[in-house]
């Protein structure tokens, strides 16, 4: 193999060791879009969803809020979301009227065709909240946005 042949192909080896390294210093930082369809299962899709709402408030991504929602919900949704955010005077993704610091999400259950995904909101102050998100597992299209449901009272007798 000549000298020349060697080069090219440590170029090459290189350029995709970067591309990957960028990549995912990008996506931990929460500046990488992934598109509803790259998605795989509800978890990665809530995730997705919630990266580009959270940079879309942000004003980054190219893309607004609405534009975002539309993508990944269900139009019955995004009615009952824009009727949260009338009601609660507050941002109906968030459950807030300011942005998360950081989230997690986790797979919650399965069912009737749906997976709940719960996202947990990590807030500057040190507290968390968790939403419930509701998946299609079929198509992947979030259906479903609400709070937790509350304890049961443990002060109640069975």
């Amino acid at each position: 193999m000549s000298y020349r042949t060697k080069r090219t192909k440590r170029t090459k080896l290189r350029g995709a060791v970067v591309g990957a390294c960028t990549a995912a210093l990008l996506a931990c930082s929460g500046q990488l879009a992934v598109p509803a369809q790259a998605a795989s299962d509800p978890v990665q899709q809530v995730n997705a969803f919630f990266s580009q709402y959270r940079s879309a408030v942000q004003g980054q991504g190219g893309l607004t809020p609405h534009q975002v929602e539309e993508e990944y919900l269900t139009p019955d949704l995004i009615t009952q979301l824009d009727a949260y955010a009338r009601t609660h005077n507050a941002d109906p993704v968030f459950r807030a009227q300011n942005i998360p610091a950081s989230w997690s999400v986790r797979y919650g259950d399965s069912g009737a065709g749906h997976t709940t995904v719960i996202l947990t909101e990590n807030w500057a102050g040190g507290t968390s909240t968790d939403v419930w998100y509701q998946v299609r597992i079929a198509t992947l299209v979030i259906d479903g946005l609400e709070d937790p449901p509350a304890p049961p009272d443990a002060g109640v007798p069975c």
